[in-house]
């Protein structure tokens, strides 16, 4: 029986991707079980394993065929180098993969950027890596999904935003047309900001050090900081800088734009009523 499985190629790929296909099925059951009951993220571990059963199962049928593999190459010489051209898309997917494995810059489930593309890596197989896209502007997910072809990998820039998963530098700008002079309500709202922050400041300062030990630089934060300027067209512009956790950093946005909203108010009914007292 053993030896009839042998000379039939073609049953015995069959045995041996049906075996794969069961065992990977096995390892996925198993790594969601295990994340349940001890509640640990074993994702990477889980897709390693699937990725060496699937060269595992390239080997061994590339094995099965050899024979045949060798007589077709032999027959289609003389077409290798257009069967080449033609499939340089996915050589290049394939040659990326193999990149991706040996450098590691990223991992699945790390937060990234790629020729102007950004999202959290779900997946990477051999010819693509799967992006959820992330808003950069609010830190959240979109309901879109990238798909990125390995090869482009290898010759662009990778970023990896990882530590952006959990505390972000958050600047955003606030612009007012009115000319009065805004600076009277700096202290008062530096002080806000810092209550703002005080809930997670001990966290944020921990964490600040971890990045700028793993970076081996120093990086803006864990304090606010505020900058008075002015627009190409003479606006009052406060640029604003947080370093503060992702999901509370629109929250604080709209607290920190109201109050600043407020104390401008105020300090423009002050120079009203100055104008007015002179008038008079």
């Amino acid at each position: 029986m053993q030896a009839e499985l042998l000379n039939h190629p073609v049953l015995l790929s069959v045995v041996i991707i049906v075996c794969a296909y069961l065992l990977k099925l096995l390892i996925g059951k198993i790594g969601r079980r295990r994340r349940v009951k001890k509640a640990t993220d074993n994702k990477h571990l889980t897709h390693s394993l699937r990725h060496f059963i699937n060269l595992l199962m390239v080997m061994m049928l590339l094995v099965v065929w050899s024979t045949e593999i060798q007589n077709f190459a032999l027959s289609v010489a003389a077409f290798a180098v257009a069967i080449v051209l033609a499939m340089r898309e996915f050589i290049q997917s394939i040659i990326g993969f193999f990149y991706l494995v040996t450098t590691r810059p990223f991992k699945v489930g790390d937060w990234i950027q790629v020729d102007g593309m950004h999202g959290e890596v779900s997946e990477i197989d051999w010819v693509k890596t799967t992006l959820l896209d992330i808003d950069l502007k609010t830190y959240r997910m979109s309901r879109r999904v990238t798909y990125i072809p390995n090869g482009r990998l290898v010759v662009n820039p990778i970023k990896n935003l990882n530590f952006v998963k959990r505390y972000v530098t958050h600047d955003f700008e606030i612009v007012r047309r009115e000319s009065i002079n805004g600076f009277p309500i700096y202290d008062e709202l530096y002080k806000r900001c810092l209550q703002y922050c005080e809930e997670f400041y001990d966290v944020a300062v921990r964490y600040n050090a971890i990045i700028e030990r793993k970076l081996d630089a120093s990086i803006f934060g864990p304090e606010p900081e505020i900058r008075f300027s002015t627009t190409d067209i003479g606006d009052f512009k406060a640029n604003i800088k947080l370093f503060c956790p992702t999901e509370l950093a629109i929250e604080l946005e709209h607290k920190i734009t109201s109050d600043f909203m407020q104390l401008w108010d105020e300090e423009l009914d002050k120079k009203q009523l100055k104008y007015n007292d002179y008038k008079s």
